[in-house]
């Protein structure tokens, strides 16, 4: 049998293996990216705008984990809104997650290297960003059992660490520290932060990604996604209030290590446990590094099954069952984005994919909701239609919001998207796929 074969994905993921994708693809948010939030609304306004999107995120994945469940495919969003909608809501939907899997790894890869440097200040950033490409696509090559099992070892230590980083810091909380400066910009600074408060939750959507690969996905799925969001709803807020209560958030809003930075502040940066935390930090990005490669290569796998990509990105190898071909081209997209971006860019355009699929990912539940009445639903969301319609308008919010704020990332963003819809149209591809 030829490596590249196309073939089955394997099926053998259990419940604890879901949860610790869920939390693994999002923890490194709680570690770094989020602190950006603070330099546009401070921390009472950035608290607002978190708390806005936690309200967000649980609605959102009350209601995605109906869709995941029913159409437990590779392909997630993607596939969801083609069955609702047709070659142009997966167009849509395959890119906007495809940006989002993309470029949050080179994110987390920035925040990988920033905190390697704190630690070795003789190793430069993009150095280990590279290095952590390659050695973690090498490991997803072997195949998705071993990659779970690798997500749930660091996912465990990533959370292990940041109960113990709040154990620390807890004690030497102020509250007049924390409502310093709160709301320097006002309303218009909480509708600024709205991306960097995505971060805390961001790619939590990624289980779908696994989902021909779960052992009893009916039945699974949704314990997976419950545990993981309720688990990292705690830890976000957790560390965003005790770090902005032990330090001025103004010493933290421009750089990708805040947390050990805090520690430096609390302890003195040669203290012991400022160091262990700065090392053992590497778990929790490590952890989401693994997931988004987990996540990209499973998008670009579907979206080259069903045609929108081409079909050598579709083929997986016979021995471990992995979709090396995509996995080699995420890295090398992921690579380039390294070279060209600062990470709060990559957060914002990160962001953007990320609102722009559940937009259509909630269209797709009302419009299968009428279009297949009698669709097996494993899981079926509570309030309906209220969970998904509260998803839907907030997310709408804050695509606004990012928009109104970033407006040439946005324009990039959008545009890519037209071009890809006029190639995808001219080439006749459309006519295909409906």
């Amino acid at each position: 049998m030829s490596t590249d074969q196309v073939v089955a994905l394997k099926k053998v993921l259990k419940p604890i293996h879901l949860w610790a994708i869920a939390v693994g693809l999002v923890i490194s948010g709680e570690y770094f990216g989020w602190n950006y939030g603070w330099g546009v609304s401070g921390t009472i306004g950035f608290l607002i705008a978190t708390l806005l999107v936690t309200i967000m995120y649980v609605t959102f994945i009350f209601s995605f984990t109906e869709l995941t469940t029913s159409i437990p495919q590779a392909g997630g969003p993607f596939s969801y809104a083609h069955r609702a909608f047709g070659w142009w809501g997966g167009l849509i939907a395959g890119y906007a997650t495809l940006i989002e899997f993309l470029i949050t790894p080179p994110a987390i890869a920035f925040a990988l290297g920033s905190y390697t440097h704190f630690l070795y200040p003789n190793i430069t950033v993009l150095e280990t960003a590279f290095a952590c490409y390659v050695i973690f696509i090498a490991i997803n090559m072997f195949g998705i059992k071993e990659s779970a099992l690798f997500s749930l070892v660091v996912t465990l230590l990533a959370v292990g660490e940041l109960l113990l980083y709040v154990g620390i810091v807890a004690p030497h909380f102020s509250y007049e520290t924390f409502v310093t400066d709160p709301m320097p910009f006002g309303w218009q600074g909480v509708f600024a932060a709205l991306p960097f408060a995505i971060w805390f939750y961001l790619a939590i959507e990624g289980v779908a990604m696994v989902a021909e690969e779960v052992e009893d996905p009916k039945r699974t799925i949704s314990l997976g996604y419950i545990y993981g969001i309720l688990t990292l709803v705690i830890l976000a807020l957790a560390v965003m209030i005790f770090t902005g209560g032990v330090a001025n958030w103004k010493l933290l809003s421009t750089i990708d290590y805040p947390l050990p930075a805090a520690l430096g502040i609390v302890l003195g940066r040669d203290n012991s446990w400022t160091q262990l935390f700065a090392s053992l930090g590497l778990f929790g990005l490590i952890a989401s590094f693994h997931g988004t490669i987990i996540g990209y290569s499973r998008q670009i796998f579907a979206l080259a099954r069903s045609g929108y990509l081409p079909s050598f990105l579709g083929r997986v190898n016979s021995k471990f069952q992995t979709p090396h071909w995509a996995l080699l081209t995420g890295g090398i997209i992921g690579c380039v984005a390294l070279s060209l971006g600062t990470t709060d860019q990559v957060i914002i355009i990160a962001a953007l994919g990320a609102v722009v699929m559940y937009i259509i990912s909630m269209a797709a539940l009302f419009a299968l909701r009428k279009k297949e009445p009698n669709l097996e639903r494993p899981f079926v969301v509570p309030a309906y239609p209220y969970f998904p319609a509260l998803a839907l308008i907030l997310s709408a919010i804050c695509l606004l919001s990012i928009v109104y704020y970033n407006l040439v990332l946005s324009l990039w963003f959008f545009g890519g998207l037209f071009i890809v819809a006029g190639i995808f149209i001219a080439s006749g591809k459309h006519k295909s796929l409906n």
